[in-house]
Protein backbone atom coordinates (compact mmCIF):
# COMPACT_ATOMS: atom_id res chain seq x y z
CA UNK A 1 0.00 0.00 0.00
CA UNK A 2 1.06 3.08 -1.25
CA UNK A 3 0.49 6.81 -0.51
CA UNK A 4 0.98 9.93 -2.80
CA UNK A 5 0.02 13.60 -2.29
CA UNK A 6 -0.53 16.52 -4.60
CA UNK A 7 -2.84 18.31 -6.60
CA UNK A 8 -5.69 16.64 -8.86
CA UNK A 9 -4.84 17.98 -12.67
CA UNK A 10 -7.68 16.22 -14.78
CA UNK A 11 -10.62 13.66 -13.56
CA UNK A 12 -11.44 11.96 -17.01
CA UNK A 13 -14.94 10.76 -17.39
CA UNK A 14 -16.16 7.21 -16.20
CA UNK A 15 -15.50 4.32 -18.75
CA UNK A 16 -17.47 1.56 -18.98
CA UNK A 17 -16.94 -1.43 -20.92
CA UNK A 18 -19.57 -4.12 -22.27
CA UNK A 19 -18.18 -6.75 -19.64
CA UNK A 20 -19.68 -4.67 -17.28
CA UNK A 21 -16.51 -3.82 -15.87
CA UNK A 22 -15.91 0.18 -15.49
CA UNK A 23 -12.87 2.56 -14.47
CA UNK A 24 -11.98 5.79 -13.92
CA UNK A 25 -8.85 7.24 -13.73
CA UNK A 26 -7.53 11.02 -12.69
CA UNK A 27 -4.11 12.76 -12.89
CA UNK A 28 -2.29 14.43 -9.66
CA UNK A 29 0.67 16.51 -10.17
CA UNK A 30 3.34 15.69 -6.92
CA UNK A 31 6.70 16.60 -6.18
CA UNK A 32 8.14 20.22 -6.10
CA UNK A 33 7.90 23.22 -8.96
CA UNK A 34 10.95 21.99 -10.45
CA UNK A 35 10.73 18.71 -11.13
CA UNK A 36 6.87 17.63 -11.06
CA UNK A 37 5.24 14.57 -11.55
CA UNK A 38 1.90 14.09 -13.19
CA UNK A 39 0.64 10.49 -12.09
CA UNK A 40 -2.50 8.41 -13.49
CA UNK A 41 -4.28 6.47 -10.86
CA UNK A 42 -7.19 4.54 -11.66
CA UNK A 43 -10.41 4.14 -9.33
CA UNK A 44 -12.86 0.94 -10.53
CA UNK A 45 -16.46 -0.44 -10.08
CA UNK A 46 -18.78 1.42 -7.86
CA UNK A 47 -15.74 3.34 -6.68
CA UNK A 48 -15.66 5.89 -9.48
CA UNK A 49 -18.46 7.83 -7.98
CA UNK A 50 -15.86 9.01 -5.39
CA UNK A 51 -14.58 11.33 -7.43
CA UNK A 52 -18.00 13.28 -8.19
CA UNK A 53 -16.61 14.98 -4.84
CA UNK A 54 -13.58 16.97 -6.06
CA UNK A 55 -11.99 18.90 -8.78
CA UNK A 56 -9.10 19.99 -10.63
CA UNK A 57 -6.35 21.96 -8.47
CA UNK A 58 -7.68 20.92 -5.51
CA UNK A 59 -5.02 18.89 -3.08
CA UNK A 60 -5.62 15.25 -2.17
CA UNK A 61 -3.50 12.24 -0.49
CA UNK A 62 -4.58 8.99 -2.98
CA UNK A 63 -3.93 5.44 -1.08
CA UNK A 64 -3.36 3.47 -4.01
CA UNK A 65 -2.04 -0.63 -4.49
CA UNK A 66 0.38 -1.27 -7.66
CA UNK A 67 -1.23 -3.82 -9.86
CA UNK A 68 0.41 -5.57 -12.75
CA UNK A 69 -0.82 -7.58 -15.47
CA UNK A 70 0.61 -9.43 -18.71
CA UNK A 71 -1.92 -9.36 -21.78
CA UNK A 72 -0.88 -10.84 -25.21
CA UNK A 73 2.54 -10.48 -24.42
CA UNK A 74 2.18 -6.83 -23.27
CA UNK A 75 2.85 -5.36 -19.81
CA UNK A 76 0.34 -3.15 -18.04
CA UNK A 77 0.99 -1.67 -14.84
CA UNK A 78 -2.10 0.22 -12.93
CA UNK A 79 -2.11 2.29 -9.76
CA UNK A 80 -5.27 1.77 -8.02
CA UNK A 81 -6.82 4.14 -5.42
CA UNK A 82 -8.72 2.85 -2.63
CA UNK A 83 -9.41 5.99 -0.95
CA UNK A 84 -8.66 9.37 -1.46
CA UNK A 85 -8.63 12.18 1.25
CA UNK A 86 -8.90 15.78 -0.11
CA UNK A 87 -8.94 19.18 2.08
CA UNK A 88 -5.68 21.28 3.13
CA UNK A 89 -2.64 19.49 3.29
CA UNK A 90 -4.45 16.63 2.24
CA UNK A 91 -4.24 15.04 5.91
CA UNK A 92 -4.49 17.74 8.72
CA UNK A 93 -8.30 18.96 7.45
CA UNK A 94 -9.40 16.05 5.25
CA UNK A 95 -12.73 14.89 3.75
CA UNK A 96 -12.82 11.38 2.90
CA UNK A 97 -14.35 10.75 -0.20
CA UNK A 98 -15.28 7.29 0.32
CA UNK A 99 -18.24 6.70 2.79
CA UNK A 100 -18.06 7.87 6.16
CA UNK A 101 -17.13 4.51 8.90
CA UNK A 102 -19.44 3.40 11.55
CA UNK A 103 -15.95 2.41 13.32
CA UNK A 104 -17.44 -1.20 11.99
CA UNK A 105 -16.19 -1.25 8.40
CA UNK A 106 -12.35 -2.49 7.17
CA UNK A 107 -10.87 -1.18 4.64
CA UNK A 108 -10.71 -3.12 1.01
CA UNK A 109 -8.51 -6.08 0.94
CA UNK A 110 -5.94 -6.24 -2.38
CA UNK A 111 -8.20 -9.18 -3.06
CA UNK A 112 -11.15 -6.88 -3.07
CA UNK A 113 -9.49 -4.93 -6.11
CA UNK A 114 -8.66 -7.92 -8.48
CA UNK A 115 -10.59 -8.34 -11.63
CA UNK A 116 -9.17 -10.47 -13.99
CA UNK A 117 -11.88 -9.66 -16.86
CA UNK A 118 -9.16 -6.41 -18.02
CA UNK A 119 -10.90 -5.13 -21.47
CA UNK A 120 -7.54 -4.13 -23.40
Amino acid sequence: MYEAKGKIKVIFDTQEFPSGFSKREFVVTTGDDNYPQDIKFEIIKDKCAWLDKFEAGQEVAVHFDIRGNEYKDKYYVNLNCWKILGGAGAGSDSSQAAPQSSGNEVEPSPDDLVNDDIPF
